[in-house]
Parts: structure tokens; C-alpha cells; sequence
């Protein structure tokens, strides 16, 4: 296997400054080790999986609202000093690309890649390396896929949190095949926020369970978010029912 970028990451100290190491998955969350060339985190709403990512993200030296590490814009600060307090144990091998993906802020990067292009500068335009075309033309989905397509260029480092938000089921299939593939032939490493358990079928990948008592590796098919999916499918009426029944 290729060497990871990031080996492992730990909460070095708790500190009182903040809400967020009052969560009992962060208290309990002990040394994450990176053992496979994607690694999901899956938890429930609230737990803590988005906020541990984005500290792992700017931790690696991201901007905490998203893009590569060249982006040093922000439109509000409100990332939690939990990155301060973690620990990255990095691998010899050292990314020659990287992209930090935030769902709920992928719109202000690409307002700021529109605003770096009107400015004149020797330099290509920077949505050439998105395709050439303004990603703010495209469904929130297309611009997604579009992203991972066009812009990841491989051999890189990329922290995704919850990447499947605007993609429908075809769409999530063609972000796994893409993620496989950047991650398979290009020496790719991915850490992956998400609730999706399609993308969490991934060949050579690993799944962080994130609950109150910290992080367990955990075989997808075994997650919550399988076996609820898997159980509607199987009978969607009986769990409408169950819904119901006291309304």
C-alpha cells in the first residue's frame, strides 16, 4: 500500500475554552489511526464528526472553510479552536495536492475563485482547474462531482465532509468510482465525513463509527446508517407504519 499523508490524529490536550471538548465523542475519542487510503466517519447529527474533520482539516493547514491550502479567505469565523488541541502524525510522503470540502461553504469558494479571476495576473484564470467553466453555473450536485473530476489532480490529501449532501444515488455512485479511483492509481488519500452508506461501500476503505464512547472501527455493514437504510428498503411500509401510528 501506498503511504498515507496522515497516519494518525489525537487529541493532544482538553481545554476548557470551548463547548466542543465537552462533547463525549471528542473527551473519549483517544488516537484515530489512518491504516487505508479512505477513511469514512460516520455518526449521527450532533455528534461531533463534522466539527473532529474540520479540526483535522485545519490542523493539516486548510483553510476551515474549505478549498486548498492556498485559500485564506473567510466569510465568518466560527471554527472551534479544537484544531489547536490536535496532534498529526504524518507520513514521510508529502501531498503534492490537497482540497478541503465543506458542504455548507463550497458556495463561498467558489465565489472566491470568481473574485481571484477578475483581478489581472500573469497567472491562469483558477477556474481553469475546475474545468473551465464557473461551477456556479451547475446544479450544487454537478459542481460536486465536477470538483472531484476535474480539479483533484491526485497525489493528494483530501478531507471531505459529507461530500454526498447534494447527490442523488446515481450521483453517489459516480463520486465513489471517482474517489476509488483517485485514491487506487493516482496516491490518493481521503478522509471522508459522511451519512451516506453508499459511499461508505468504497473498496479499500475503512469506517470510523463515531458515538458518545469515541471512534470504533466498524465494518460498514454494521454501521447505523446500513442497517437503518437496509431495513426500510426491505419493508418500507412496515417502518412508515411504525412512524405513524401515534400521529
Amino acid at each position: 500500500m501506498t503511504e498515507l499523508f496522515v497516519v494518525s490524529a489525537e487529541i493532544k490536550e482538553q481545554r476548557e475554552d470551548s463547548y466542543v471538548f465537552s462533547l463525549p465523542a471528542i473527551k473519549n475519542l483517544g488516537c484515530m489511526e489512518f491504516r487505508a487510503p479512505i477513511t469514512f466517519l460516520m455518526g449521527e447529527n450532533g455528534i461531533g464528526k463534522s466539527t473532529l474533520l474540520e479540526a483535522i482539516a485545519v490542523a493539516c493547514g486548510f483553510n476551515a472553510e474549505g478549498g486548498s491550502i492556498n485559500f485564506n479567505f473567510f466569510t465568518r469565523e466560527t471554527h472551534s479552536p479544537l484544531y489547536k488541541a490536535m496532534k498529526i502524525v504524518r507520513g514521510f510522503r508529502r501531498p503534492k495536492d490537497g482540497y478541503f470540502l465543506r458542504a455548507e461553504s463550497f458556495y463561498n469558494v467558489l465565489t472566491n475563485i470568481e473574485e481571484l479571476d477578475e483581478v489581472e495576473a500573469p497567472a491562469p484564470p483558477i477556474v481553469g482547474g475546475y474545468g473551465g467553466e464557473s461551477l456556479h453555473n451547475m446544479s450544487h450536485g454537478e459542481s460536486f462531482l465536477k470538483l472531484v473530476q476535474e480539479r483533484f489532480f491526485g497525489n493528494g490529501l483530501y478531507i471531505l465532509d459529507e461530500p454526498e449532501a447534494a447527490l442523488s444515488p446515481e450521483g453517489q455512485l459516480k463520486l465513489m468510482a471517482a474517489i476509488y479511483a483517485l485514491a487506487k492509481n493516482k496516491g490518493s488519500q481521503f478522509i471522508i465525513s459522511t451519512h451516506s452508506p453508499i459511499l461508505t461501500a468504497c473498496p479499500e476503505s475503512e469506517v470510523y463509527n463515531i458515538t458518545k464512547k469515541g471512534a470504533e472501527l466498524t465494518d460498514y455493514r454494521a454501521t447505523p446508517h446500513y442497517m437503518i437504510v437496509k431495513r426500510f428498503l426491505n419493508d418500507p411500509e412496515s417502518i412508515v407504519r411504525e412512524l405513524i401510528s401515534g400521529i
